[in-house]
């Protein structure tokens, strides 16, 4: 019997704060989700700020200019 291979790409495609969490969507399907509470600089910001990110390293990381704040996305599946 085949078995097919599954190719994990953790690869973020795209991002959702909401007022308490972190909402990541990976290339491969999954969704990671982290409360607020982590990023405090994240949690501090207007939703303007909040909405202002743009990816970093090729969908490695986030960046938000406003708020001088980096996250990884490694760090986040370490976390979970």
């Amino acid at each position: 019997m085949p078995i097919s291979a599954i190719r994990f790409d953790a690869t973020a495609v795209d991002v959702t704060v909401t007022d308490e969490r972190l909402i990541v969507i990976l290339a491969d399907g999954r969704e990671l989700s982290a409360p607020l509470a982590w990023f405090p600089r994240v949690l501090e910001a207007t939703d303007a700020q909040r909405r202002n990110w743009r990816f970093i390293g090729r969908g490695k990381g986030i960046h938000w200019t406003d708020i001088d704040e980096d996250v990884s996305i490694a760090s986040l599946l370490r976390a979970a």
